[in-house]
Parts: structure tokens; C-alpha cells; sequence
């Protein structure tokens, strides 16, 4: 069963609680499927009005944040052997190599990491607990955690639900045939983007090897 098509059969105050419980655990550095969630929730508030985006968002914000933060104060404690002992239990996420490339962009960026590190899969999981394994001063910590968490989950919920709303207005008053001519612009778009990221990605290889290379 799809996601959107089982929180159908979920009532909206179980929404909201769930959207918060499974960001605020993925932020805490458990792999969980948070952006899908908050994606379908919000796709689903734009196509059924008992389910208010506001709260929506203000869940999902809160479980940002205090996931985060939780996050935090655990790998302030943990140190590094608590990114070893998620390394045995989530290799997949916390290889060697994933926690070097997010240390490195926590040494190179600082707060900004765990700001912009929200709208990234991989950063997300990292952002709390590392920023606490490297002792990051928690003022700086906490308001890249406040104004990330506010920017992603709150702009996330915002954008796909009016999204959804346009899109269901439209189609009532076109055919399937501009339907379909819309979803192969927005594919073509998306693959040309991919190509674009995979040949910028295969650029910077180069470099980070001679990085990994050199420390070594």
C-alpha cells in the first residue's frame, strides 16, 4: 500500500502525531523516512480539508527541532563511540565514509551545516548528534536548528500542499491531455537536473580523493 493511500485511512489527529514522532526520530539520527511523510501528509491536506496544513507544519516544525536537539545532547554525551556504535547498527547510513564527508562539512561550514543540512537526506540524520559529538556551541547549534527546522518542514508543508491545490483546480478545468503533457515537461526537467548534479558529482570526486588522500 502506498503511504498516502494508508494515512487515507488515518485520522488527522494521528497525522499530525505521526508526522512529528518519525521527523523528530529521523532528526535524532534514526533513519526514517521523514520527508516522505511530510510529503504525502501534506499532499493529502491539499485534497482533504480535515486535515489543517497549519498544524501540519507546526507538527512537523516541532519535531524538527526537537528531534534535533535531542540529537544534539546525545552526541554531546556519546562522543565518538556513539558514531561507532551507529556505524554496527545502521552501516548503510553511518559508514566511515558518511561521517567523514558530514565532519567535513561541519569543520567547513560550522552552524550552516546544520541549517542547510535539513534539506539534505543524509545531513538530516547527521546534523544533531554530530554537532554534538563536535562540541558545537548549543546558542549556534540551536538557532540553525530553530531557523532550519522552521524553513524546511514549515516551507515543505506550504509548498506541496499548495501545489496540490493548484494542481487539483487544474485539473478540473483542462483535459488529461495538457495532464499529461505537464507530467513529461516536469520528467524531462527532473532528469536534466539529475544529469546536471551526477556530472558535478563526478567532477568533485576527483578533488575529494586527493583530500582523503592527502589527510591520509
Amino acid at each position: 500500500m502506498h503511504v498516502q493511500e494508508w494515512l487515507e485511512t488515518v485520522p488527522p489527529l494521528a497525522i499530525y502525531l505521526l508526522v512529528g514522532l518519525v521527523i523528530g526520530l529521523e532528526s535524532l539520527g534514526i533513519p526514517l523516512p521523514g520527508e516522505i511523510i511530510l510529503v504525502s501528509s501534506a499532499l493529502l491536506a491539499s485534497q482533504h480539508g480535515d486535515i489543517n496544513p497549519v498544524i501540519l507544519g507546526a507538527c512537523a516544525t516541532a519535531g524538527a527541532i526537537i528531534g534535533d536537539s535531542i540529537g544534539y545532547a546525545i552526541g554531546r554525551k556519546g562522543g565518538r563511540p556513539l558514531l561507532a556504535w551507529l556505524g554496527k547498527k545502521f552501516p548503510r547510513h553511518f559508514s566511515e565514509a558518511h561521517i567523514a564527508t558530514a565532519e567535513r562539512s561541519f569543520q567547513k561550514w560550522g552552524m550552516w551545516a546544520v541549517f542547510f543540512g535539513r534539506f539534505v537526506a543524509l545531513l538530516r540524520i547527521f546534523a544533531g548528534p554530530l554537532a554534538g559529538v563536535l562540541r558545537m556551541p548549543y546558542w549556534k547549534f540551536l538557532t540553525a536548528n530553530v531557523l532550519g527546522g522552521i524553513l524546511w518542514a514549515g516551507g515543505t508543508t506550504a509548498v506541496i500542499y499548495y501545489v496540490g491545490v493548484v494542481a487539483e483546480s487544474w485539473l478540473k478545468r483542462f483535459s488529461w491531455l495538457g495532464l499529461v503533457a505537464a507530467v513529461l515537461i516536469g520528467l524531462t526537467s527532473f532528469l536534466v537536473l539529475k544529469r546536471k548534479a551526477k556530472k558535478a558529482q563526478a567532477q568533485a570526486q576527483p578533488g575529494e580523493s586527493e583530500l582523503v588522500g592527502a589527510a591520509e
